[in-house]
């Protein structure tokens, strides 16, 4: 990892909280870390959480241009070497299987020719749905790649394939 730059992209689960522990281990091993958040991931973890640990901006707005001269979600597209969907919710997911870009964190996904690692969290019901492995079928096909979940309790109380991988597996 050492001197790659790596995209965090940090959507809106409960697991949101291990994505800042997955930030402080890339910096740690010498990666070049930003972070893009959804609105929904927000509401779970702050970016100032992540601007500490990366010691970057935290980009949360499509429409927030700190740089006349570049557009923010082409030039964090352009900068990645690797982008790390951590928690990848079913709702992101869905997204890009789609094509959809109405966000930030969307924009960058399809404008990017950087490898996508999708690291899904999610209920494990909401996980074995037909439409969502659908969807994760798809975007297999497509080239990205999954970091596959474990199995275990999740924070609903259900026990089951649906929580985000520890970090040692990135």
């Amino acid at each position: 990892m050492k001197g790659k730059n790596i995209v965090l992209a940090v959507t809106g689960g409960i697991a949101s909280y291990k994505a800042a522990a997955l930030t402080s281990q890339l910096i740690q091993q010498g990666a070049n870390v930003k972070v893009m958040m959804t609105q929904s991931a927000q509401r779970f973890v702050t970016p100032l959480t992540f601007q500490a640990l990366s010691r970057q901006p935290v980009y949360v707005d499509t429409f927030t241009e700190p740089d006349p001269e570049k557009i923010a979600h082409i030039d964090v597209a352009d900068w990645a070497d690797i982008i790390i969907i951590a928690p990848a919710t079913a709702n992101i997911i869905a997204k890009l299987a789609q094509g959809m870009a109405d966000d930030f964190v969307t924009t960058c996904l399809l404008a990017t020719k950087a490898p996508i690692f999708i690291a899904p969290a999610m209920n494990v019901n909401m996980y074995e749905h037909r439409a969502v492995q659908r969807n994760i079928s798809q975007l297999k096909e497509d080239g990205y790649t999954f970091i596959e979940g474990e199995e275990g309790y999740l924070a609903c109380g259900w026990t089951g394939k649906g929580r985000m991988a520890e970090q040692h597996s990135y």
